[in-house]
């Protein structure tokens, strides 16, 4: 195991004196967002759980070892990079014995978090199912690594261009808690609302961190998803947004993309047609989620030392 986990000193230091330490996927640095945002994204991000209170620790496959904590050399190869490839659970093993650098999925950087005792991950979005799944079956690994990773994820929901109804019904079916954070209704990514009822709402970090211990306590082996939608100043408008999508779903279906390509494909077509407001809300929304998930660590681990 050692030989194909590194967790990186300041990680390990955090978690051997139970300090709150958050789990920031990869794959927004080497696949979600364009050179050099994603860079400056993904500082940002882990400077945002910082100022929280907790530890960052980006997660990547680097020179064949599952990496908690990349430092910023590693990060900016990620950023620079037109090789690392997209891992999420099953490319795990493929990617660490071949040696290469990979980028963790919200699915991978789960696991790995689990493995090395870190209780909370973040990201902008998690995957979800693709309009036409229910004819495809193309669903991200995300939804069943949710149902099976006792994890705790802070998101603004799924990525716009799912499925939304479909994703929520498939957690829901998983047993997957989906707890809106100051909001009763499943945020659509860059979209505070998408019409979609919650049965559980929290207003604060400390209620989040209650509730996560309740969860782990009686329903564990199984993740849980808290959703912070973006901000009234940079939300988009939902009409918009659902033109953007229909235009960029035509696209990729006229190119014959799909697979790991359709995503990243999507939402660099919406970012053109949006003239890149899509892509500042994608930032603001990631570093949002960060904070948050920073403050819902720090309130767990106020908890624990109260215990």
């Amino acid at each position: 195991m050692e030989a194909l986990l590194d967790i990186r000193p300041e990680v390990a230091a955090a978690l051997a004196e139970g300090r709150p330490v958050v789990a920031l996927e990869s794959t927004l640095i080497a696949h979600g967002l364009p050179y050099p945002r994603n860079l400056e994204t993904a500082k940002r991000a882990a400077a945002c759980v910082r100022a929280a209170g907790a530890v960052p620790a980006t997660v990547g496959v680097a020179g064949g070892r599952l990496t908690l904590g990349l430092d910023g050399v590693e990060i900016e190869r990620f950023a620079r990079s037109k090789t690392v490839v997209k891992v999420s659970r099953r490319d795990l093993a493929a990617v660490t014995v071949a040696g290469g650098d990979g980028a963790t999925t919200v699915a991978a950087t789960m696991i790995a978090a689990h493995l090395a005792g870190i209780g909370i991950v973040t990201t902008g979005g998690i995957g979800g199912v693709h309009m036409g799944g229910e004819a495809s079956l193309d669903m991200s690994a995300d939804l069943a690594e949710l149902a099976r990773t006792p994890v705790a994820v802070v998101c603004a929901g799924a990525k716009a261009i799912l499925d939304l109804p479909r994703t929520l019904e498939v957690l829901e079916t998983q047993g997957v808690p989906v707890v809106g954070y100051a909001t009763s209704e499943l945020p659509a990514f860059y979209c505070r609302s998408s019409g979609l009822p919650l049965e559980a709402r929290v207003d604060t970090p400390e209620a989040a961190a209650r509730l996560l211990r309740a969860h782990r306590t009686l329903a564990p082996g199984c993740g849980l998803l808290i959703v912070n939608p973006p901000s009234e100043e940079m939300a988009l408008a939902s009409e918009e947004m659902e033109a953007w999508i229909a235009q960029s779903i035509a696209a990729a279906e006229a190119a014959g993309i799909g697979g790991k390509r359709l995503t990243p494909f999507l939402l660099e077509r919406i970012a053109e047609l949006s003239g890149g407001r899509s892509l500042e809300a994608n930032l603001t929304l990631i570093e949002a989620n960060a904070e948050l998930a920073g403050r819902i660590a720090a309130a767990e681990a106020d908890l624990d030392k109260q215990a």
